[in-house]
């Protein structure tokens, strides 16, 4: 991909970690749309799954990362819109499988249960790895990928 835009969007429990990846994000050269929350005040993940996916359909970033307590929250809501393919990652490997296998264009991250690096780590993964086509893309197809 060449468009370096990417989206964010994150819960009170995921605020502090989109922060961080954030500036991991700005350091990288890529261009952000942030999408909230804006503080650690409690939010509903609901309407920022929702949001990511109003910015993905309407081509604001071709790809996204949400960030929630544990990440299922926030990807169930996302991956409600058929433009979304959020992969909830615990590490590089899965990060990087999500974009060779899956084409997944939204990675979700779950604060709670994941260290700082290992967050880097994996959003380095998901931008950096390209997405694999052949088999995969024929099964990418049946999920009514846009």
């Amino acid at each position: 991909m060449t468009d370096k835009t990417v989206a964010l969007a994150a819960d009170h429990a995921g605020y502090e970690l989109k922060q961080s990846l954030a500036e991991e994000l700005v350091s990288l050269g890529y261009r952000l749309v942030d999408l909230g929350t804006n503080g650690p005040e409690s939010v509903d993940y609901p309407d920022y799954g929702k949001a990511m996916a109003d910015a993905l359909t309407a081509k604001r970033a071709p790809r996204g990362v949400i960030v929630c307590g544990t990440g299922i929250g926030i990807s169930i809501a996302a991956n409600r819109n058929p433009s979304v393919r959020a992969a909830l990652c615990h590490d590089s490997t899965t990060a990087r499988l999500a974009r060779q296998h899956n084409d997944a264009n939204v990675l979700a991250i779950g604060a709670r249960v994941t260290g700082l690096e290992t967050a880097k780590d994996m959003l380095r993964a998901f931008l950096d790895t390209p997405f694999e086509g052949g088999r995969h893309g024929r099964r990418v197809e049946k999920l009514g990928a846009p």
